[in-house]
């Protein structure tokens, strides 16, 4: 199966924040995305919203129980402290991405060490599963984690892609798509589900799928925002469908 696209919005969130306006709409942008073939929204709430507020995850959560959009999901990011639980709770996501972020993190830009929080983690998976959701942990392209986040109740893990996207030496880059394939076959082999996120491209996304075919899905915010400024959101989407593997 081709992998799937989930759009990241914090980025439209970011602009939107720009001014006291309500554009451009977070719900418009999701609605294009979801039309042209996204499998869902992800969303990485901070709690000083200066990009995705509570009411914006609110928002997006009922427009996902659309009948036109069964099947598509939400996939809610963040570092598990009781604000982003009572969040997740309250918007009813498909899915919840725990990261090892700090609050004051401008962005994501490592991964879980799962046996050093096993306990933690263990009781916010089985929690994130009384809320029907599917847990995922955020983790780095180290096969030596795919066991113990399967035993402690994840059931996928996202990869991070951050090291990967920010090489542009050949041979680096060779190097960590080969860490990151490494990783997905542990992560496979320990009967995880394997997504990827950060910092993916239209032309680093190919290379990925096609040497690690068992990533379910992509997650991708920043540079499909980019690229959407030069062929729009919806040309966009189809794009990074294309570059996921799908007949679009």
């Amino acid at each position: 199966m081709p992998t799937e696209l989930s759009v990241n919005v914090n980025a439209i969130a970011y602009l939107r924040n720009r001014r006291d306006l309500p554009w451009p709409s977070i719900i418009d942008l999701c609605r294009i995305c979801l039309d042209a073939g996204a499998v869902g929204i992800t969303v990485h709430p901070r709690p000083d919203e200066r990009h995705i507020r509570a009411t914006d995850v609110e928002a997006i959560a009922a427009l996902l129980a659309e009948p036109a959009y069964k099947g598509r999901e939400l996939n809610i990011e963040g570092y598990p402290d009781e604000r982003f639980l009572a969040l997740c709770e309250a918007s009813s996501p498909d899915q919840v991405t725990l990261v090892p972020d700090d609050p004051a993190q401008a962005t994501s830009d490592h991964g879980w060490e799962v046996l050093e929080h096993y306990a933690m983690l263990g009781e916010v998976c089985q929690r994130i599963r009384a809320m029907g959701a599917r847990p995922a942990l955020f983790v780095d392209a180290d096969p030596t984690q795919m066991d113990p986040a399967e035993r402690v109740g994840a059931d996928r893990v996202e990869l991070y892609t951050g090291p990967y996207g920010h090489t542009f030496d050949p041979e680096a880059k060779a190097a960590e798509l080969a860490k990151l394939v490494e990783a997905a076959q542990a992560a496979d082999t320990a009967g995880l589900g394997v997504n990827a996120g950060h910092d993916l491209t239209l032309d680093n996304l190919p290379p990925l799928v096609r040497a690690a075919p068992m990533i379910a899905e992509a997650s991708i915010g920043h540079a499909l925002t980019a690229d959407a400024l030069t062929h729009g959101y919806a040309e966009a989407v189809r794009l990074y469908r294309k570059a996921c593997g799908q007949a679009v």
